[in-house]
């Protein structure tokens, strides 16, 4: 099961989302950010986790 999350951009990272699309890059301007989320969380996931114990091991 998906969430849903709303979002704002920026109108210039709004059209190059569709222009990825267009280009055949993504299916939709949806996977595209959740491409990007998977990025990012893939890169600094661990990190916010590691700070996350270290916080809850504190109180």
């Amino acid at each position: 099961m998906m969430d849903r999350i709303t979002i704002r951009l920026p109108r210039q990272q709004v059209e190059m989302l569709e222009r990825l699309v267009e280009a055949g890059e993504f299916p939709t301007v949806s996977e595209a950010v959740r491409y990007s989320v998977r990025a990012l969380l893939e890169k600094h996931g661990n990190r916010a986790l590691r700070e996350a114990d270290q916080i809850s091991f504190q109180v």
